[in-house]
This record gives structure tokens, sequence and C-alpha cells, in this order.
């Protein structure tokens, strides 16, 4: 763990790199589907369609499963969550990559979405714990810059993989640098003792905090919104602005490092000023969302606003995960991954009915219509964080030995709403 000094220094313990590192794997496994597709409904026998199915069911998994493997790894060690995490997540894609049979890689893509759910719940709570109150927001942007840069570059060069190698390839690369992830994590980790003293009833119970579920409401609503966009972007990009076909991956770059600079900008600046940054990124979204209907129409303009609505959307994500850890106070674990099942309901639910936009009267406005409204429905929750106040204390564990030991985070460095 690092010293006090450190993190007040600006500097940030090496293990949230390195889980980091794990989150861009697990990423990049989330969304190199999509890239896959054509290749895997091939190799296995199903419809193209049919073949989406493994796409939903790993949002599924995460929705669900977060929440439930947090709760059945309460009790272990962190260090050996995490390792059983990879561990699961290699074995996954190894069975995958074995199989022929489309319902075994499916079952294999709902293994793999509950162990990311389980890394991600623990991996959150160990990166602010080890970064201190001081820089608890910033660590979570690190974090979350891991799975941002995963669309950056471990999805193209998957999907680029792929192209070569067939759909396989890419998934014996994922289970080889997942497990040695494992090994380094193994290694690297600080070892935890027991975690008896962490209860079921306690997690639960940290849940009645009204508060919490506001920072969970603007989580799902702020991803929904940019997300509902995002999954339609290219027949805007290529039928109305103009863009070839072959130059969309190239805005998709755009939008991934826009997405890579929100959460940098959510992680440095929110701390200090987490309203503050969460209402007027929230707000530009909404804007930027809007202003895509009629200003789409030219190349230049619409990657632009593809950047802006990457920068502006992904800049809340960091503020409101680290408030709802810290809201959590000492049962932070459930919370996490209920976070990750915020953004992910949030990304199901913008992307259905952004779905249906696109196929009524609204047409190309459609998506765009539907983001801009979720984006502007998230100043609801974040105006009510703001009068209620996010500044009471709340004791976040930052370390387990034989007992655990606490510090009080709203004592050290309160978030007070600016």
């Amino acid at each position: 763990m690092p010293s006090a000094a450190d993190t007040r220094q600006g500097k940030l313990p090496a293990v949230v790199w390195v889980l980091a590192a794990g989150t861009f794997l697990m990423g990049t496994t989330e969304f190199v589907i999509a890239g896959l597709l054509p290749g895997m409904a091939g190799g296995l026998g199903v419809s193209v369609s049919h073949a989406g199915l493994l796409i939903t069911a790993f949002a599924v998994g995460m929705i669900v499963g977060g929440p439930v493997m947090a709760l059945a790894t309460l009790r272990l060690p962190r260090r050996r969550t995490l390792v059983l995490a990879l561990a699961v997540f290699a074995l996954g894609h190894v069975i995958a990559a074995l199989s022929g049979s489309f319902a075994v890689v499916l079952a294999a893509r709902v293994v793999t979405a509950l162990a990311t759910g389980a890394f991600w719940a623990v991996g959150f709570v160990i990166a602010t714990a080890a970064a201190g109150p001081g820089r608890s927001t910033h660590a979570v942007g690190v974090m979350m810059g891991g799975l941002t840069l995963a669309n950056v570059i471990g999805v193209p060069i998957g999907s680029l993989t792929g192209q070569f190698t067939g759909w396989r390839g890419p998934f014996w690369a994922l289970a080889v640098l997942a497990a040695l992830a494992a090994v380094f994590v193994g290694r690297f980790l600080p070892a935890d003792e027991r975690r008896a003293e962490v209860s079921v009833r306690a997690e639960v119970r940290a849940l009645r905090q009204a508060r919490l579920w506001l920072a969970l409401a603007a989580a799902a609503l702020i991803m929904g919104g940019v997300l509902a966009t995002y999954t339609y972007i290219t027949p805007l990009l290529t039928d109305r602005a103009g863009i070839s076909a072959s130059a969309v991956p190239l805005v998709l770059i755009v939008f991934g490092i826009g997405a890579l600079g929100g959460n940098t900008l959510g992680g440095r600046l929110g701390e200090r000023h987490p309203m503050a940054t969460t209402l007027t990124a929230a707000a530009a979204t909404a804007v930027t969302l809007f202003l895509l209907i009629p200003l789409s129409s030219g190349p230049v303009t619409a990657v632009a606003l593809v950047f802006l609505m990457a920068l502006t959307g992904f800049t809340v994500n960091p503020v409101v995960t680290s408030l709802a850890v810290r809201f959590a106070g000492d049962s932070p674990t459930l919370t996490s991954a209920l976070t990750t099942s915020a953004y992910n309901t949030g990304i199901a639910a913008g992307s259905a009915l952004a779905g249906r936009a696109l196929g009524s009267s609204l047409g190309l406005n459609g998506p765009a219509l539907v983001g801009a409204v979720f984006a502007a429905l998230t100043l609801l929750p974040l105006t009510a964080l703001a009068l209620g106040g996010t500044g009471r204390p709340a004791r976040i564990v930052t370390r387990h030995t034989g007992a655990a030991a606490h510090q009080d985070a709203g004592a050290a460095t309160p978030l007070t709403p600016r």
C-alpha cells in the first residue's frame, strides 16, 4: 500500500494500473464480439442475428452476475477473488475457442461475464482503498480508462486478428493474457487476510441510502444516453454525414479517444468538485447530443460532436462510481457490482429505445434524440445529490489484515457539493 504522502502528491499505487490492465482485457472481450460476429456465425452454424445473442448474454451476465458474484465471494480474500476471476475468465475463453457448439460458446460467454463482474466489483474497491480518499476518484478513472482503452486499441486489434486467424484466435489470445494477469496479480497484489468481519447483511444494509441510488441512477442514465447514440452512429455517419463505411472505424477511434479523455478529466476534477464536474458534464452531453441532430450533415462537425459526446459523457463515470463506493461505507463490494450493473442496464435500455426510435418516423435523428433525453434526465439525480450534499463522513475500507482497519474518508477529504 502506498503512503499517505504518495497519494497526496498525486502518485497512484501500481496496483491501480494492474487492475486497469485487467479491465482492458475484460472490456476487449465484451466489445470485440461485434467485429467477429460474421466469422463466429459461420463457424458455429447460426445466423448473424442469432450470433448476436453472444453480446446479449454477456450483458445479462454482467447485470445479474456482478451483484451475485460480489456476494458469493464476499468472505474470500480479495487477492484470491481477483486471481480466481481471471482464471475463470481465461478458462471460459479456452472452452469457447475449443467448441464448435453455439450453446457451449453462449454458456462460456455467461461464465466469462460472471468472472468479469466479480473482477470489477472487487477491483474498484481495491483501487479506491489503495489510492486513499484523496485520490480515489482518480484511481477509478484510471481503472475505467482501461475499459475505454479496450475500445480504442483492444477491439480493433482483436477484430483485425480475427480476420487472419479466424474468430478463435482472439479468444486464445485473451485466454493467455488473462492467465498471465492472474499470475501477476497473485504475485504482485499485497495479501489481505481473512474477511470474516464482512457480512452480507452489512452489504445489503448499505443499499438503504437514497444518495447511493441517486448515484446509480446517474450512472445508468448518462451511459444509456451516450451508448444509445453510439450504438447506431454508423448509419448517421454514412447516410447523413457522407463518411465512407471504410472510414467509420477511424471515427470510432476518435470516440474512444474522447472517452479516454473524459475518464481522465473526471478522475482529476471530480475529487474536489464532484457535483460541479458531473452537472456541467451531463448538461454538456445533453447539448452535444441534441446538436448532433441538426449539425451531423457535415463530416467535420459530425466527427467533432462524436468526440465531444464521448469526452463529456465519460467525464461523469468515474465521479459517480467513486461516490457510490464511498456512500457504501464499510460495505462497498456489492455497491461496486451494482454500479457495473447500472452502466450495463443503461446501455441495454438506451440501445433498445434508440433502435425503436431509429425505426420510427424520427429515422436517423431518433438515437441522438433518445440519447439527449437520457443525458438531460441525468441532471435530476445529480441535482438531488448536490442539494442533499455528498460531504457527510463515509468510512471506507482501506486495508484488511487480521482485523479491519478503516479510515474516515469524510474527515480526511470531505466531498463537498461544488
